[in-house]
């Protein structure tokens, strides 16, 4: 990236800031929990200032207080996010838009919203159309 030693030190601390990390600059990987690592990996990322972030599952293997902190972190960051996710709560938090796939094609492109509200849609990819009718009141009212 041809950046100086400082220059590398600022978006190593701005980065591990963003992930709530910060103090961990001598820490052992072995040494952290399963969503440290993940905060760590994304904020190494982060360190080279993006355009964009692909985010694969990025909850997954974290207990429910570690998937709502990094979902937290995720939508601090300014980026772009695409964002693959087999679960709903997790899309409904970070995504405007759903893309759907099916074998490798797109089957669907909707807003987020749109989707929820689409028992079909939903029952035919295997969703929980009542959990999603669900959460998506619960967003709507929190809204409010």
């Amino acid at each position: 990236m041809g950046l100086d030693e400082e220059s590398v030190r600022r978006r190593v601390e701005k980065a591990l800031e963003m992930m709530g990390l910060k103090g961990f600059e001598g820490r052992s990987a072995h040494h952290l929990s399963e969503g440290e690592k993940k905060r760590v990996a994304l904020g190494t990322v982060l360190s080279m200032d993006p355009e964009i972030l692909a985010l694969d599952e990025p909850t997954d293997n974290l207990d429910p207080a570690g998937g709502r902190l990094l979902i937290e972190r995720i939508q601090s960051i300014p980026q772009t996010k695409v964002i693959v996710t087999h679960h709903l709560p997790v899309a409904m938090d970070l995504c405007e838009r759903a893309v759907l796939l099916y074998g490798g094609r797109k089957i669907e492109d909707l807003p987020m919203r749109e989707l929820v509200k689409d028992r079909a849609l939903l029952e035919r990819f295997g969703f929980d159309a009542d959990y999603a009718q669900w959460m998506y009141e619960r967003n709507v009212k929190l809204q409010s």
